[in-house]
């Protein structure tokens, strides 16, 4: 639907909308794009996996972990989003929803709670 390059575009203005709040708050996460998720995270994950928090979340981190710290990296999955979506304005609404859900997860969020916020934000979205 769309080049790696505008894909990538778009997580970067996904992020940079986010409320200084948040943004202040996310040290050392790296964003990647795949394709599609590999045959080792399909292992553990559903096939239509849309993005995928990996590291310790930041309620579970200690002072005695040692320094420095290996990136937390949240991959988002091109062909996945995009298989969801009609047309361009629904593949950047749902990267902004992906890379705010796995943000989630990186501030310590379960699935539930992400279900909830983005109930939320649906609604208070406009039409």
């Amino acid at each position: 639907m769309v080049s790696q390059a505008t894909f990538e575009r778009w997580v970067g203005e996904a992020i940079g909308s986010l409320p200084a709040f948040f943004t202040e708050r996310i040290q050392n996460v790296a964003f990647v794009v795949e394709d599609e998720p590999s045959p080792e995270v399909l292992e553990e994950h559903p096939q239509d996996l849309l993005g995928l928090y990996q590291g310790v979340p930041l309620p579970e981190r200690s002072v005695w972990q040692d320094l420095p710290p290996m990136p937390d990296v949240i991959t988002l999955y091109q062909k996945n989003i995009e298989s969801i979506c009609r047309n361009q304005a629904e593949v950047k609404r749902q990267i902004a929803l992906t890379v705010m859900h796995e943000l989630g997860h990186y501030f310590g969020l379960s699935e539930e709670e992400m279900d909830a916020v983005e109930t939320r934000w649906a609604e208070d979205e406009p039409a």
